[in-house]
């Protein structure tokens, strides 16, 4: 079995959170589905679990960070060409996202914009010229 990646995140509205995700192209899988979560699968290989607020208490002992006002992690999630980068805000925005929270970035080989879903979590969105990700780039800080 390939290794895999779950990023668990709260929501406030398990619905609005699904079709957020949906909108930014995940698709949900119903066997990892009630309701309180809701698995939203991007590839094989990486996964995101909506978990409603109470339940997501359930898996830390910590306070829950509340990602409106503070950063608790980013993620980012790459698409195949500078086009679908800022289609996929487009569509994310009209799912209730927040476009652009942060300034776009375009290095030429990279574009990368920001995306706040309706909880306050940011993902990034980003294309890499396959050949620049092939070489490896040290101006790229982070992705």
């Amino acid at each position: 079995m390939p290794r895999m990646i779950f990023v668990n995140l709260p929501v406030s509205d398990l619905g609005r959170a699904i079709s957020f995700y949906e909108a930014m192209g995940a698709t949900l899988n119903p066997k990892f589905t009630d309701d309180t979560a809701a698995c939203m699968v991007f590839s094989e290989a990486i996964h995101v679990m909506l978990l409603t607020e109470a339940k997501f208490r359930t898996f830390t002992p910590k306070a829950v960070a509340e990602a409106r006002s503070s950063t608790e992690v980013l993620v980012c999630l790459s698409v195949d060409s500078r086009q679908m980068v800022d289609d996929t805000l487009a569509a994310t925005a009209a799912a209730g996202g927040r476009a652009d929270p942060g300034p776009r970035q375009d290095y030429g080989f990279m574009y990368m914009r920001s995306v706040e879903d309706p909880d306050g979590h940011i993902w990034e969105i980003l294309w890499m010229d396959p050949a620049a990700a092939e070489a490896g780039c040290p101006e790229a800080t982070h992705a």
